[in-house]
């Protein structure tokens, strides 16, 4: 395997909401993985595509107050996926209804719904804020014989329980080809149960947007990316919907609500609840109304 660097940041103060965050801007710049805990985080890029001036912009653009110290070394190759599961990625219970947990788990609490994953990246996983939120909202739908497109699929997670919930279709869109193909994995692992019998056929497609209008339109459409993203592609994103669908965004903050509900407006959705989570981090849910 190719030698690794080990970015260390630590932060001070520091909270599951700024690891998060810099995990998400790191990952944009090519780190694959990583590990936080209650002091900062480890990140682990190629060799070739490390550079300090990139975490040095990533930095500067970090929105929290927070100090912090930087440094790294060269380590040599391992399976830095399997170093994330073992130390990060542990069983979740949503709602008391959704358990999201990996294979190499034991001891798996039960619950009305189970999805197993096999991770290749920190997001998507049930852990963070968005996602949870996302899982919440879904689970309280009643999706039977519905059209789901779930913008930026991640891990799949969405897409999959969508399926669960009786949706008649799920469209998983990514833009990291890497993700792609383990969202498609982990479809495949929840295909395969046979309390499914198969059904959990979510279509993953790669690409950006654009791909929307290759799809059916959705009665139900979610996007848990960040708010840049979702107010460029918000034009797109309602002509692939349906008269009277629904919408559900996150991946933003509370305080960015009012610009998402201003540019929602114009296009004809109308916002329907704000939901927020400890750390400032919301979720909204829209209606097309055109």
């Amino acid at each position: 395997m190719n030698d690794y660097v080990n970015l260390r940041i630590n932060l001070e103060p520091c909270t599951e909401d700024m690891t998060d965050l810099l995990a998400a801007y790191l990952a944009d710049i090519g780190y694959e993985s990583f590990l936080p805990d209650d002091r900062g985080l480890s990140a682990y890029i190629p060799v070739k595509d490390f550079t300090e001036s990139a975490v040095n912009d990533v930095l500067a653009d970090f929105p929290f107050d927070s100090r912090y110290s930087v440094s790294h070394e060269v380590e040599a190759g391992k399976d830095w996926n399997e170093e994330w599961e073992k130390n990060y990625f542990k069983p979740i219970v949503i709602a008391d209804r959704c358990v999201i947990h990996s294979t190499f788990h034991k001891d798996v609490p039960e619950a009305e719904y189970d999805i197993t994953i096999d991770p290749k990246m920190a997001f998507g996983t049930g852990h963070h804020a968005t996602t949870s939120m996302m899982v919440s909202h879904i689970l309280n739908r009643n999706l039977q014989g519905k059209i789901v497109i779930d913008m930026g699929t991640g891990t799949g997670i969405l897409a999959i329980l969508a399926m669960m919930r009786g949706a008649d279709a799920a469209y998983g869109i990514e833009i990291d080809p890497a993700a792609a193909i383990n969202a498609r994995e982990n479809v495949a692992l929840n295909d395969a149960k046979p309390e499914y019998n198969g059904n959990i056929k979510v279509s993953i497609h790669d690409g950006d947007a654009s791909v929307l209008t290759s799809l059916p339109k959705a009665d139900l459409f979610i996007a848990n990316i960040n708010r840049n993203v979702i107010l460029a592609d918000l034009p797109l994103y309602v002509d692939s919907m349906k008269d009277g669908a629904e919408m559900l965004l996150s991946g933003f903050y509370e305080s960015d609500v009012p610009m998402i509900e201003r540019a929602a407006s114009i296009y004809g959705l109308k916002l329907q609840s704000v939901t927020t989570f400890p750390g400032e981090w919301a979720s909204c849910e829209l209606k097309l109304e055109k």
